[in-house]
């Protein structure tokens, strides 16, 4: 006996699991004041070819919520009589009726009343797969080039297309939430672009539409990028209580009970948070438990895209270095320095540049001089300075070589490497 492969195609293309199909042809069999009579059992046997023509109200529902004759579904009728019954009865005619103006229903249409053009498109994951591969290539340019304000503009856009997708057809509650997840996961990416180029107020418009979307979502991942973004942003805006605040949410999301690396990363994250208020016990504290939840991780497990510094624990030594820069203990700082960069991807050039800078402030606070001017030269020499957080970190090494050796002949070196540079910044 042959399986049902047209309605496993049918329902892929739709993203619809076994359970899902059950409930949205029991959801427009009870609108029709019937009874819910399929089960996960029913859709096994359709599609393993047992069930080769169901019953007439779930083949109506079949019909109305796939939009096509069940024939077209790759059921088959019993006698060449059935075939009328394919064209799909008055009631399933009320029926798919009642699906397009429904939000509710199976494959609802997204965005509002469709026209007879929109509810002949079908959305499925294939669309959702289409959109994530473009999210891969966002957040290895933000790796690479930082926050430029292009990069932040093809991930907002990015993320209309994927509202636009769900606008112009029906989907299944799975696809649905995919694509709010990864119109949210755009606009997470463009948040921190904005907050890489510290254009703080741009960042903030994006974090509000980003969890909003992120909510609308239901995705725990993608909801704990974008607080644990948010606490990032204050932090960079120097509000520690709202810092303290947006990553208490990002820790206590179910993502980070469940999976230790995320919960290793909320506490770097909240380290760094505590580094900046002066509070050693808390940071040291929270790196404690940073380390201890990572050692926990199962390493090997598939993360998103946006973890892969994490997995490494490259961004996990990054945070400790910020967190020790920030209380004065410039040696801890300068090996977390060490640590991140030989674990840094060869791709991860922006964050090499901005631990590279923190390197030489580390260096600047023990008094390494030499060391700590040739190391914010290969800063002040590269690609990425015209990031504005690389930027910043360099003209506050620049200041602090300043106030603390105003007339050594380090000095007058940094000076002639700043005027050579043609930065024109100072």
């Amino acid at each position: 006996m042959q399986g049902n492969e047209m309605l496993r195609r049918r329902m892929a293309e739709a993203g619809l699991t076994q359970t899902e199909l059950a409930d949205a042809i029991n959801a427009d069999l009870q609108k029709a004041g019937y009874d819910a009579t399929v089960s996960d059992r029913t859709v096994r046997h359709w599609l393993a070819g047992k069930t080769r023509w169901p019953h007439g109200r779930q083949r109506a529902a079949l019909e109305a919520l796939f939009d096509c004759p069940a024939t077209e579904l790759g059921f088959v009728p019993r006698r060449p009589s059935a075939e009328k019954v394919s064209a799909i009865p008055e009631d399933a005619v009320l029926r798919r009726r009642f699906l397009s103006a429904s939000t509710g229903a199976g494959l609802a249409v997204a965005g509002g009343t469709a026209s007879p053009a929109t509810a002949q498109n079908r959305v499925g994951m294939s669309d959702v797969q289409r959109l994530y591969s473009k999210f891969a290539a966002i957040v290895a340019s933000d790796h690479r080039y930082g926050g430029k304000v292009t990069i932040e503009t093809q991930a907002a856009a990015l993320a209309g297309e994927a509202l636009s997708v769900l606008a112009r057809g029906r989907a299944s509650h799975r696809v649905r939430s995919a694509l709010y997840g990864c119109a949210a996961s755009f606009t997470s990416s463009a948040m921190w672009a904005a907050i890489d180029g510290r254009r703080f107020d741009t960042a903030q418009r994006h974090f509000d539409r980003a969890a909003s979307l992120a909510a609308m979502s239901g995705d725990t991942t993608i909801q704990f990028r974008i607080w644990s973004h948010a606490g990032s942003l204050y932090r960079h805006m120097a509000r520690p209580a709202d810092a303290l605040a947006a990553n208490d949410v990002a820790r206590h999301l179910p993502i980070a009970r469940r999976d230790p690396l995320f919960a290793s990363l909320g506490h770097a994250r909240h380290a760094a948070i505590h580094g900046l208020t002066g509070d050693a016990r808390a940071a040291r504290q929270a790196l404690g438990h940073a380390d201890h939840s990572y050692e926990r991780a199962a390493l090997e497990e598939r993360r998103p895209v946006w973890m892969a510094a994490v997995r490494s624990r490259a961004e996990i030594e990054e945070l400790a270095l910020s967190t020790h820069l920030a209380l004065g203990r410039y040696e801890d700082a300068e090996a977390h320095a060490y640590k991140s960069l030989a674990l840094l991807g060869p791709n991860m050039q922006r964050d090499r540049a901005v631990v590279t800078a923190r390197l030489a402030l580390a260096l600047l606070g023990q008094r390494e001089l030499d060391a700590a001017v040739e190391t914010a030269h290969t800063v002040l020499a590269g690609s990425l300075f015209q990031v504005p957080r690389v930027e910043c970190l360099i003209r506050k090494f620049h200041e602090a070589l300043h106030v603390l050796e105003p007339t050594r002949s380090q000095t007058a070196l940094w000076d002639d490497h700043v005027r050579n540079s043609g930065r024109g910044i100072w």
